[in-house]
């Protein structure tokens, strides 16, 4: 009962705004949040969760792991003078009331699924991959009346809300809820599945009416610094997903890069032993892209810092065994919107160093290069305003079209890829 009372103050907190800056600006997804909040202010959670489900699959997800303070609570009024509203906290609250409920997403939308089954159950669609814009997009094409067909690499789907991001920021029992959830509307999942060894594009297309590709980008960024290739160097990405890590008790780590994967790497390696954890990021703390909360809890857990330093070479033989650093000081650039780094000319130094994470952003698998799809200069699937390859019976979404910003936004990009699909082939 004291969860609930404090629920609901923090909902009576809200101003139930009329403009929703909340929603309309900082929202991915466009949330109604001030009416959901207006339902939980009303008791009435069931409804607060029928709300939520017109423009979200994953509440129960985005509620806990959301850059909030850059989103939706970046945008409340209630921030301006104080605190914001903790829209965070009254999504993830909603989500477990439905499911404790049992209202899932098959209770709310089975009347418009009824209806829509009635002219699009002859249509069928492939997803390829089961991560936030996969499983949102096949949710949504579900809902249109559409069958679906989600093809998954694994042996069970989630992407990297399972392999991507620990359990001590995400419980893996929410994600299964949410993804039980999504599969309750009849979707087919096929494990086991990928592309460019057991799965073929050109046979799906014989197969279904349209095919979306949502299988993410987690192939480590390089830096293509000196002794890169040393052993004792990981992909921040590989890391988490294979959870394949080396035994660090008494090693000192440093991990490269300042965003939430960075600050995920940095905190599991320290709960698995390591001796002194350093994240090293070449701006300032003000310009890490990480959320703050994420930044203050891996420093409360003892994680050190190095802002202001560039990564000049890794040493070793065959081991790592030092990484050299300069020091760097931040300029405004005219074609920039962001500070950049200079290095200061005779400040390099060498720390001792057992082992080096890259946490330095994503980008997708080779073998995407052979799909036979263009691709932009970074590499991604490029897709037009429909979200439609350079093969018109093909669709992308997610990181793999470059969308690489948060949960939120890559279900925001299956959703309305989802959409696009559903207006050609109805």
């Amino acid at each position: 009962m004291q969860k609930i009372q404090k629920i609901r103050d923090e909902a009576n907190y809200c101003l139930n705004c009329k403009v929703k800056p909340c929603s309309k600006k900082g929202c991915p997804l466009s949330n109604n949040i001030p009416e959901f909040i207006q339902q939980i202010k009303k008791e009435n959670y069931e409804k607060a969760y029928e709300i939520l489900s017109e423009t979200t699959v994953l509440p129960g997800v985005c509620g806990k792991i959301c850059p909030h303070f850059k989103q939706c609570q970046g945008s409340c009024i209630r921030g301006i003078k104080g605190e914001p509203v903790s829209i965070g906290k009254l999504e993830s609250f909603v989500f477990e009331q439905a499911m404790e409920k049992g209202v899932t997403l098959k209770n709310c939308w089975e009347k418009q699924i009824n209806q829509n089954k009635k002219e699009n159950e002859q249509k069928r669609v492939a997803v390829i991959g089961g991560g936030p814009s996969g499983l949102t997009a096949s949710a949504f094409l579900a809902k249109s009346g559409i069958k679906v067909t989600i093809y998954e690499k694994y042996s069970y789907l989630g992407g990297l809300l399972i392999y991507g991001i620990p359990e001590f920021r995400l419980p893996k029992q929410e994600v299964k809820k949410t993804i039980n959830n999504i599969l309750e509307l009849g979707i087919e999942v096929k494990y086991n599945q990928e592309l460019g060894k057991n799965l073929n594009l050109e046979d799906l297309k014989e197969e279904y009416d349209a095919i979306l590709l949502g299988f993410g980008a987690n192939v480590s960024c390089k830096m293509g610094v000196e002794g890169e290739k040393l052993q004792g160097v990981f992909g921040g990405n590989e890391l988490l997903e294979y959870n394949r890590h080396p035994n660090y008790k008494g090693m000192d780590v440093a991990v490269i890069g300042g965003g939430n994967v960075a600050m995920d790497c940095a905190r599991t390696i320290k709960r698995l032993g390591a001796k002194e954890v350093t994240v090293i990021y070449r701006r300032a703390r003000e310009q890490m892209p990480a959320e703050n909360k994420e930044i203050k809890d891996a420093m409360d857990e003892g994680i050190k810092f190095l802002f202001q330093n560039n990564i000049v070479k890794i040493i070793g033989n065959d081991k790592v065994k030092e990484l050299e650093l300069i020091e760097t000081k931040l300029i405004q650039k005219d074609s920039e919107t962001r500070l950049v780094p200079v290095n200061i000319e005779n400040s390099n130094y060498k720390i001792s160093m057992d082992y080096i994470v890259m946490a330095l952003g994503s980008e997708p698998a080779t073998f995407v290069q052979k799909l036979g799809l263009k691709l932009d200069k970074w590499g991604n699937i490029k897709i037009d305003e429909n979200y439609q390859t350079s093969d018109s019976k093909i669709y992308a979404c997610g990181d793999l079209a470059g969308i690489r910003k948060t949960v939120a936004w890559a279900a925001y990009s299956g959703r309305e890829a989802a959409n696009k699909i559903i207006e050609k082939i109805k």
